[in-house]
């Protein structure tokens, strides 16, 4: 080889080495609908933090809070078209994609928050993270926001049937729908946004939600009573296009696993401060009554569920029903 090939063989590694270096890195969007002050949004943002510092200058994730890039309506069709990478929707959403994933919504299920993350961490709950797959859909990990409440315009909430022919806000949610009509209550559905107003004005008698949602969107303050219930659990699934996932070199989507794993533990370890804390502040502002309830008005109220874990148990399965009972020992 002459000098002169020598030379451009060498300009062209040298262009190459450059290029190399200087990759543009990965830019990943992370598209939510609350606000970045939220457990949700602070997670996310701590995602962010973890990943960029596992994988720095391969990837920038951008994290767009409070519907700023997508809304609840259009943000799963976003990330299955690749207009978004990662998504953190609530559970209820799920049930047109696979409808094992219900079983969250079973009320009286979980006894707290710690059985929830006992079963999300087991075998059965991760392999509910892959249930999706064949609809384009992978999902990174669970992320709580809490155990719900249930509140009324009344002074008594003890038993099923205090709630009788009240009128209960709920989320598009089957197996929720069946919760309530199962105590002869009627559930509405709407939107989290109409809540307030709808319980200001008497347009539902009650609702169900965390104590940091009661708390953040001041429903206490038109509520008489709060069931300190724990009869349900609101929380998300991170999610991500299962394509895309696994086009991703192996150093890039092993870095992205243990930046979710961390952002994971911290964001269900601010949710559950949130909860402890909000339930303080509703307690001290006294404008509604925190009503405990004793073993054996769960009882009577799991008793009163029965026939909506037997009219949803062939579509989740017995097995996992039975899988997720085993968290609350």
């Amino acid at each position: 080889m002459d000098l002169k090939s020598k030379f451009v063989v060498a300009a062209v590694v040298a262009a190459l080495s450059v290029g190399t270096v200087n990759a543009a890195p990965l830019v990943i969007k992370f598209s939510h609908v609350v606000a970045e002050a939220t457990p949700k949004g602070q997670a996310a943002l701590k995602f962010k933090e973890l990943a960029e510092k596992a994988l720095p200058g391969k990837v920038q994730v951008q994290v767009f809070p409070s519907s700023q890039l997508f809304g609840d309506a259009k943000e799963m069709e976003a990330v299955l078209l690749g207009d978004v990478q990662f998504i953190a929707p609530s559970l209820s959403k799920f049930d047109r994609y696979t409808k094992k994933v219900q079983l969250f919504d079973l009320p009286f299920l979980f006894d707290d928050i710690a059985a929830v993350d006992k079963f999300q961490h087991s075998a059965d709950g991760k392999a509910l993270l892959n249930s999706m797959t064949s609809k384009g859909i992978k999902g990174l990990g669970y992320w709580h926001n809490g155990m719900k409440q249930l509140s009324t315009d009344k002074d008594k909430l003890k038993r099923p049937e205090d709630v009788k022919g009240l009128k209960f806000r709920i989320q598009a949610s089957d197996v929720l729908e069946a919760q309530f009509r199962a105590v002869g209550a009627n559930p509405q559905k709407m939107a989290f946004s109409e809540v307030y107003q709808a319980l200001q004005t008497g347009v539902v008698d009650g609702q169900e939600n965390t104590w940091s949602n009661i708390y953040s969107q001041k429903f206490y303050e038109v509520q008489k009573t709060i069931a300190q219930t724990n009869h349900g659990v609101i929380d998300y699934m991170v999610i991500t296009n299962a394509k895309w996932w696994d086009g991703l070199p192996a150093d890039i989507r092993k870095g992205l696993e243990q930046a979710m794993e961390e952002a994971t533990a911290y964001g269900n370890g601010v949710a559950n401060e949130f909860n402890e804390r909000d339930r303080k502040r509703i307690a001290e502002a006294g404008k509604a009554k925190i009503q405990e309830l004793s073993k054996d008005d769960v009882a009577a109220w799991r008793k009163a569920m029965e026939p909506v874990w037997k009219k949803f148990e062939g579509e989740i399965g017995k097995d996992l029903i039975q899988a997720a009972l085993k968290a609350n020992k």
